[in-house]
Formats: structure tokens, C-alpha cells, sequence
């Protein structure tokens, strides 16, 4: 039963991880950008939202009204300012121009909160501890079945998006061949800039879900952005499903891996990080499908 219970808590972490790595897994498959500055954009939305409540008394919740458009408005900014240009330097710019703003991002949060840990625990009532007992054994923590349930109909929401709409298709569009997609009227500089904003809406729901399940700081930006990367590559870059599969298996590595040794839940999602990637490589290296499955 102990083993159960960390396999479903497991699985419940996974949907943090599938969270995380959306936005990162969603940019790159349009436009083959790794945004290096993914996991300190997330915490710049958890440091809002926590702004918010503890000067305003305005509920996460609520504050989600405001923090994600504004999200969305970055994600804009930060692609007609930086990646729209960057990518005329070829695939090492984009990579270094994110990697610079997430070190202006992380210093600018310093200096504004220093070093102390937040939290948007206290702000959500009982819900951040409040779980379902399924035995004696298993019980399944309310935000975090929340947190997974999420991240099932944000994925599928972009895929279902991706597929119906026409905004969707042009994205698809863009992604399958940015070069072409002129010819048929689709502006593939704006669609890009859209894409961005989603993928910044995604980031922000993200570091929501880290501030209410966790704490964080002014440099937690690293961390999350490894475990989204990991995820990421797990269930294959640019595929929305498989960025769902790969958090799961990235939050049960983890989960078993603390049940076999307490130093184990690093060491076990990495542990898995690298064998799926030395299977990658051995099976004729990292190639990604460029379309978005449906």
C-alpha cells in the first residue's frame, strides 16, 4: 500500500511537472525556442499573485484576473522585443537572450523582496492541506488532484485549440513551415507573438499552482525550469500529450525514488531524465516530430 501511495502521489506531482513544462514545450514547438527564462517568468507570476494578496487582500484566485493577461502582455513584449530578433542570430541566440533576462528577472525580484520564502498557502484557506482519505494508507491531497485535473484540461484544451480553431491551425501552420505559410495570407510574425502570449498564460497558471503547493524565492526560476525541460523531453518537446506523459513519469521517478532512499527524489527524476534521453539518442538521436500531434 506504501508503494500505491507514492505511485498516486506520483502521479498527482506529475501534473505540476506537465504544468511547468507547457508553456516551454508549447514555444518550442512552434518556434524551436528554448525560452531559458521559463521557470524565473513563473516566478515573477507567483511574486505577483503573492503581491496581490498580501498588500491588496486579493484572493489567488481572483488575482488570476489580473496577473494573467499581464502574462499574456509579456509574452507578446517579449517576442516582438526579443525572440522575433534573436532568431535572425540563429538556434544559440534566442537561448542566450532568454538566459540573460532570466538573470535580470531573478535580480530584480531579489532586490525588490530579498531572499525570504513566499508562500500563497495562507491565502487559500484550508485547501493547500485538505485531502480525501481513500484508505488507511492513501489519501489524496485536494490541490494537488486540483493541480493534475488542471493541467488534463489545459493540455487538452490547447490541443483541442490547436485542431478546431482557426487561430490553432494557423499556429500548426506556422510551426510546420514559418517560411511558406505567407503565401497563404498567415502572418507567421504575429501568430509567433500569439503563440508567445499563450505560452506565458500557461507560465503564469504554472507558477500559480507552485506558490499555492509550495514556497518559493526570488531564485526558484533554475529549478522549475530543469524540471520542465525534463518533462519536456521525456514526452518528446512540441507534443502536448506527451508533455502531460512526461511530467508523470518524471513525478513518479521522483515519488519512488524518496520511497527507496530520503536523497532519492531528485535523484530518481533525473535518473529517468537521462535514461529516456540516452534511449532517444541510441534510437538515432533527438528527432521530435515537428507537427502537433492531434
Amino acid at each position: 500500500m506504501i508503494w500505491l501511495n507514492q505511485l498516486i502521489q506520483g502521479v498527482l506531482l506529475g501534473g505540476y511537472y506537465a504544468l511547468i513544462a507547457c508553456g516551454l514545450s508549447f514555444m518550442y514547438g512552434v518556434m524551436r525556442i528554448i525560452n531559458m527564462a521559463h521557470g524565473s517568468l513563473a516566478i515573477l507570476a507567483a511574486f505577483a499573485l503573492f503581491v496581490l494578496a498580501d498588500q491588496y487582500d486579493v484572493s489567488p484566485f481572483v488575482g488570476l484576473l489580473v496577473v494573467l493577461p499581464a502574462m499574456a502582455a509579456i509574452g507578446w513584449v517579449l517576442h516582438r522585443a526579443v525572440l522575433d530578433r534573436s532568431l535572425n542570430g540563429g538556434f544559440l541566440m534566442p537561448i542566450l537572450s532568454t538566459f540573460g533576462l532570466s538573470i535580470v528577472i531573478d535580480n530584480l525580484l531579489f532586490q525588490a523582496f530579498g531572499a525570504d520564502t513566499r508562500s500563497l498557502a495562507p491565502y487559500i484557506g484550508t485547501l493547500s492541506y485538505d485531502s480525501w482519505t481513500i484508505t488507511d494508507d492513501i489519501s489524496v491531497g485536494q490541490l494537488a488532484a486540483g493541480t493534475f485535473g488542471l493541467a488534463v484540461l489545459l493540455l487538452g484544451g490547447l490541443q483541442l485549440f490547436l485542431s478546431r480553431a482557426p487561430l490553432g491551425r494557423a499556429i500548426r501552420a506556422v510551426a510546420e513551415d514559418p517560411d511558406t505559410v505567407g503565401l497563404v495570407g498567415i502572418d507567421a510574425r504575429r501568430v509567433s507573438a500569439i503563440a508567445s502570449a499563450i505560452a506565458l498564460v500557461t507560465v503564469g497558471i504554472a507558477g500559480a499552482c507552485l506558490a499555492m503547493r509550495a514556497t518559493f524565492d526570488p531564485y526558484a526560476g533554475a529549478p522549475q525550469l530543469i524540471f520542465a525541460f525534463e518533462a519536456a523531453v521525456i514526452g518528446g518537446a512540441g507534443s502536448l500529450w506527451g508533455t502531460l506523459l512526461g511530467g508523470v513519469v518524471l513525478g513518479v521517478a521522483q515519488s519512488l525514488g524518496a520511497q527507496i532512499i530520503p536523497q532519492g527524489f531528485l535523484i530518481g527524476g533525473h535518473a529517468a531524465f537521462l535514461a529516456i534521453l540516452l534511449a532517444r539518442l541510441n534510437r538515432g538521436g533527438l528527432r521530435w516530430p515537428r507537427r502537433w500531434a492531434a
